[in-house]
């Protein structure tokens, strides 16, 4: 009897250590699941981040470069990145085949995105070249541009100075008041017609050949005696008046040209002024008093 009692406490104490070593594992094994499951999420977090962290890349890249056809690629990339953050956000952590699954198709995009960073780069040094030739361009279109505008500038002024040089000009004006007998009188009552007389220079720039030479008498008042309104000649575009003309032949050299006013008007006391006319241009002009 005492025998059986001893089996049955050793029976019992046997299986108490059985039951304490198998809790024991047990407990030992749910720590280490709950430490698996706790890295399993931290991993999931982190690789969630790195998930985030490569769809900015992408997006970025996407501003800084203006190339359509780049931008697609790296638009439908970053579409397929986003696809795969969204599908990790809502999986559990305890599966972790598939969140190592996840690791490495990040890396796989990881290295999609290096090679459009090699693209992205070789084209930004190609358009850094294309800047640096086209400022070049520039820079000699500019100077060339330039160049044009002043030898444009130099032809205006050698025409120019080739047209001031080949017009005519009339020196040595002389105008004298005379009587119907042809005597030089100051009295405006006695004059009956006024002599202009004055000389054509020599310039051998000039074109020869016949000429009409206009000459305007002006009063006082700045009214211009003339016979006739239709009496008119072209000057600076427009149409004037003229006194006098007379058709002469120049040959470039000296010539001495007078002309004659006949007075039928009433002529107050004052100051006159005769200008001349040739080839469109103002040649000469020269002022002269009448008194009482």
């Amino acid at each position: 009897m005492k025998s059986k009692q001893t089996l049955w406490i050793v029976i019992i104490v046997v299986l108490a250590l059985i039951i304490g070593v198998a809790v024991f594992f047990i407990l030992q094994q749910r720590e280490q699941m709950n430490l698996l499951i706790r890295q399993s999420e931290l991993d999931k977090e982190e690789l969630l981040d790195e998930y985030n962290e490569l769809s900015s890349n992408y997006e970025n890249y996407k501003i800084s470069i203006n190339n359509d056809s780049l931008v697609s690629k790296l638009e439908s990339e970053q579409i397929k990145v986003q696809r795969l953050q969204e599908e990790l956000r809502t999986i559990k952590a305890t599966n972790v085949v598939r969140i190592n699954e996840l690791k490495k198709e990040l890396e796989t995009l990881r290295k999609i995105l290096r090679n459009y960073v090699q693209q992205i780069d070789s084209l930004n040094r190609i358009n850094e070249q294309l800047v640096v030739e086209n400022k070049q361009v520039n820079a000699k279109y500019r100077a060339a541009t330039q160049i044009v505008s002043q030898l444009t500038k130099d032809n205006e002024q050698l025409a120019e100075t080739v047209t001031l040089a080949s017009r005519l000009d009339a020196g040595n004006i002389v105008i004298t008041p005379i009587t119907n007998k042809g005597k030089v009188t100051d009295q405006i009552k006695k004059m009956d017609q006024l002599a202009i007389s004055f000389t054509i220079n020599k310039n051998i720039t000039a074109p020869t050949g016949e000429k009409m030479i206009y000459l305007r008498i002006q009063k006082p008042d700045d009214d211009i005696l003339i016979k006739n309104r239709g009496d008119v000649f072209q000057y600076e575009n427009k149409e004037i008046n003229y006194s006098i003309k007379k058709m002469i032949e120049y040959a470039g050299e000296e010539l001495l040209v007078s002309m004659y006013w006949k007075i039928e008007e009433y002529l107050s006391p004052g100051t006159y002024r005769v200008d001349i006319f040739a080839d469109g241009h103002r040649i000469g002009s020269q002022s002269f008093k009448l008194n009482k």
